[in-house]
């Protein structure tokens, strides 16, 4: 469904008085797929292209070097851009910057009445896409009046009214509190086991911890690839590109040091409320 090869892109950057100052490479020779129906997590510190890579997957950004295929059209030929557009949706880090209407629904129903959706179609769009992630109740609402978390869920409705394959998070999670990252996280969950097809990025490791595949971006290269267990089983090399393991992945790790026998792959709370529980009955 996505496919890269040795996708390299660079820029030139600007001095502080807008003189051209040299070019950076963003992307250093990225190759990775992701199959229908996959929910992968990209995961990086800032900067490390990670935000990039994802405005490729949906021709926000055309490589400098190598290919990007979204449903087997190549994003770099002219008469892809909008296909391959409307295929891949995306969201991004601030809600507040993706919503423009002054009612939930008529917010939801711009996408696809400027992709040219028959009127008919686009309320039934709307109302099936609020139903998905639960906002039915909010239709007529303002959208100034909602949470961040629900704002959110509005903007993915925005996104689903245009009936994408594969849907973009660019740090979708990044500006809520923990209550609003709860909402949107499990709404995404729930569309993917209905068998979207996601792209997480994220810097959050509880939350690529969740995702089926991980891959680890780090100075524009991709690094390390594989399930969770995998990825966050070498603490010390996630170091070496400043990042972290789960903190319920760190915790056991201490637990087993301490000699408490807990095995690996421990990730979550209801990982280690699982295996605590079974070492407490054979107590």
């Amino acid at each position: 469904m996505i496919r890269t090869e040795h996708v390299r892109y660079e820029y030139e950057r600007l001095d502080e008085n807008g003189d051209p100052a040299g070019v950076m490479t963003a992307l250093d020779d990225v190759s990775f797929s992701v199959s229908e129906g996959e929910y992968i997590a990209i995961l990086g510190r800032n900067g490390s292209g990670k935000s990039t890579l994802a405005k490729h997957i949906n021709a926000l950004l055309c490589p400098t070097g190598g290919t990007v295929w979204v449903l087997g059209m190549d994003t770099a030929k002219e008469e892809n851009l909008w296909p391959v557009r409307e295929a891949a949706g995306m969201v991004f880090q601030n809600p507040d910057n993706q919503i423009i209407a002054t009612v939930v629904e008529e917010d939801v129903g711009f996408g696809p009445e400027n992709i040219g959706v028959p009127t008919d179609e686009i309320w039934k769009r709307v109302a099936e896409s609020l139903e998905a992630v639960g906002m039915t109740a909010f239709a007529d609402v303002s959208p100034m009046r909602l949470s961040g978390g629900q704002k959110q869920r509005v903007a993915i409705a925005g996104i689903l009214a245009m009936r994408p394959d594969i849907m973009l998070f660019d740090e979708a999670t990044a500006m809520l509190d923990p209550r609003g990252r709860k909402e949107v996280f499990e709404t995404v969950r729930e569309l993917n086991r209905e068998g979207m097809t996601v792209v997480w990025i994220t810097h959050v490791m509880e939350e690529a911890a969740q995702c089926e595949t991980v891959h680890i971006m780090h100075d524009g290269g991709l690094v390390l690839s594989g399930t969770p267990q995998e990825v966050f089983s070498d603490r010390e090399r996630l170091q070496n590109w400043r990042l972290d393991v789960p903190p319920m992945a760190a915790l056991a790790q201490r637990l087993r040091a301490a000699g408490v026998g807990l095995p690996e792959g421990i990730l979550s709370i209801d990982d280690m409320t699982r295996e605590v529980e079974a070492l407490a009955a054979h107590l």
